[in-house]
């Protein structure tokens, strides 16, 4: 699969029916061969004093982040790290994270993108599988960092913390508050801190940069592919370059100067790519939150009002269920965006409905994607929703539906595995051959595929419709039932939040069907909640059919999530498992 800079794509062209849609959009976009910061510097050069992020009230434009960028790229040529070197970086959305990231671009190393909270034991795995010679995070997990790094490769620790970053009062009180809880680095600890890193790098004379092509690899991000073990997915400069084009493009909203809440974190191909590259690239202000709270969410919303919000539907659940948003005038949003976890239909319609209850014009658009090709690689255009559809593929994005486990194409609007190529999908899973073998395939048209592991469809005019992992299926008394079609079900009635439906091991159907349920706040405590249990229930047997109806409805006030906010699902069939077993005994 090649792909010619500032040319038309060469390669074997697929159909593609869903551009007849695209009327404002381009059909194919024209990538130079830059790397990411290459990007970022020219935007740089053209509007120097426009707001490059915001992070809880301090500003940097965009020429001072670009200085800030070459310093710490000078810091880490100072300490030995050369081209291709890998680089742990694990940090919240905080300030020294957006320019460690592009100083390791700038001089053609590896960002290898990892979650702070990560325990011990996943830190090892990451540090060891990425090959990382050096790792930078904050002081609040430098204990997990010492407890394993003997089993590492790593030579330099650098640390960072929150109030350097922060304006001087905000510093102040954040170490009398937050702060405090934050046991002490020893003085004898083997780290650089980060002041004294960029401090010690200006002592740096030779040649920092380095030549990045946009072929040229640009970061490691995790995720559970499709088997569901944890790998490293090599991306490269053009692979996030292009996605953010593509979505500028597609998403018909943006313009200089707005504002976007960095809110998804940046190990996430969601953040990276879409909430702090995308927004780089075009002169937006990125407004940095480092850990999200539904409380925080709701007053950053409303204080700093962001004319974008991208996040997955943990975000709007909590927008749509906070008083802080009673009476509010959301009006100065312009594109609202949801990805990274299903999006019920009946969710869609509340948040549309809260939307529009709150003078803002627009509705939520809903998109689909994998890390695998960084993030998003179709969404619902401005003007063409149809219910239920994730979308159409983006610019130079090519879609085909085909019968699981093969490369044969299904007919139009018949369910199979959903298939993805173009620019932004990714270089392979390192050190990984045999999923790679699985996951990239040749197809009989010559061209690469990316095989997802996701089940959907696509209609005759190009809208695809994602249904779910094909490894999330229910097989009870010989039916397939699909987990995400029963949760629409019952996220249909107007006094639930959100629900997972599971499958439960069962001597006789093998599996039998369970759902959980969080109801909207206003309702948890109701005196009437028995008659609102009663009318959920009476709601689901009119909708679902009876081989496919939950055995148990159970009741909570959340549900687990992982750590980019998807709704853990295989925790609550852990969590019914180790019941059986507990009962077995």
């Amino acid at each position: 699969m090649n792909f010619n800079y500032n040319k038309n794509i060469s390669f074997s062209e697929p159909s593609s029916p869903w551009r007849e849609h695209y009327k404002h959009i381009p059909r194919k976009l024209d990538y130079p061969d830059y790397s990411m910061f290459d990007l970022v510097e020219e935007r740089a050069i053209n509007n120097p004093r426009y707001v490059a992020y915001n992070f809880l009230g301090r500003e940097s434009t965009y020429i001072t982040l670009i200085e800030d960028i070459k310093n710490c790229a000078k810091a880490f040529k100072n300490i030995g790290i050369n081209v291709g070197d890998k680089v742990t970086i694990c940090l919240p959305n905080i300030p020294q994270a957006i320019i460690a990231f592009y100083a390791l671009n700038y001089i053609g190393a590896l960002p290898s993108m990892i979650h702070p909270l990560s325990a011990s034991g996943e830190i090892k795995f990451y540090l060891n599988v990425s090959e990382s010679v050096a790792a930078i995070t904050l002081d609040a997990f430098y204990g997990k960092f010492e407890e394993i790094r003997k089993e590492t490769n790593i030579k330099n620790l650098i640390i960072a913390n929150i109030p350097e970053a922060l304006p001087a009062f905000k510093s102040v009180l954040f170490k009398m508050t937050k702060g405090r809880k934050i046991k002490p680095i020893p003085n004898n600890a083997d780290v650089i801190l980060w002041k004294d890193f960029i401090e010690e790098g200006s002592r740096y004379s030779g040649e920092a940069r380095a030549y990045v092509s946009g072929s040229s690899p640009a970061a490691i991000l995790y995720s559970g592919g499709t088997t569901g073990t944890n790998k490293g997915i090599l991306l490269s400069n053009l692979s996030f370059n292009a996605l953010a084009m593509q979505m500028i493009a597609a998403a018909d909203c943006v313009r200089p100067k707005d504002s976007i809440l960095t809110v998804m974190p940046m190990f996430h191909g969601f953040g990276l790519g879409v909430s702090v590259h995308l927004p780089l690239i075009f002169g937006m202000k990125c407004i940095l939150i480092p850990q999200f709270t539904p409380e925080t969410y709701a007053k950053v919303v409303k204080t700093a009002k962001p004319n974008i919000i991208a996040g997955v539907p943990t975000l709007y659940e909590a927008m749509i269920s906070s008083p802080i948003f009673k009476n509010a005038d959301l009006s100065f949003l312009k594109g609202i965006f949801s990805g990274g976890d299903t999006l019920s239909i009946e969710s869609k319609r509340k948040i549309d409905n809260f939307l529009k209850e709150h003078n803002c014009k627009e509705q939520v658009r809903e998109g689909y994607g994998m890390t695998e090709s960084v993030t998003g690689s179709c969404l619902c255009l401005k003007d063409s929703f149809r219910e239920g559809s994730v979308g159409i593929p983006l610019p130079d994005m090519y879609y085909k539906i085909v019968t699981p486990g093969t490369i044969k194409k299904v007919p139009a609007g018949t369910d199979g595995e959903i298939c993805v190529m173009g620019p932004t999908v990714m270089m392979g899973y390192i050190n990984n051959c045999e999923e790679n073998s699985q996951t990239l395939q040749i197809h009989e048209d010559g061209n690469t595929w990316l095989h997802t592991g996701d089940l959907g469809c696509m209609d005759a005019d190009g809208f695809v419709y994602f249904r779910q992992r094909l490894k999330r299926m229910i097989i009870t008394a010989g039916y397939n039932v699909y987990p995400s079609q029963l949760e629409n079900i019952i996220e249909g009635h107007q006094a639930v939040l959100s629900s997972c439906v599971v499958g439960v091991p069962d001597p006789y159907k093998i599996q039998k069907v369970k759902a959980f349920i969080v109801l909207k706040p206003e309702h948890r405590q109701a005196s009437n909640i028995e008659e609102i249990k009663a009318d959920i229930y009476n709601h689901c047997k009119y909708n679902i059919a009876k081989y496919s109806f939950p055995y148990e409805f159970e009741y909570r006030n959340e549900l687990p999530r992982t750590l980019v906010g998807k709704v853990a699902y295989t925790i609550l069939e852990q969590e019914e498992i180790d019941k059986i077993n507990a009962n077995s005994d």
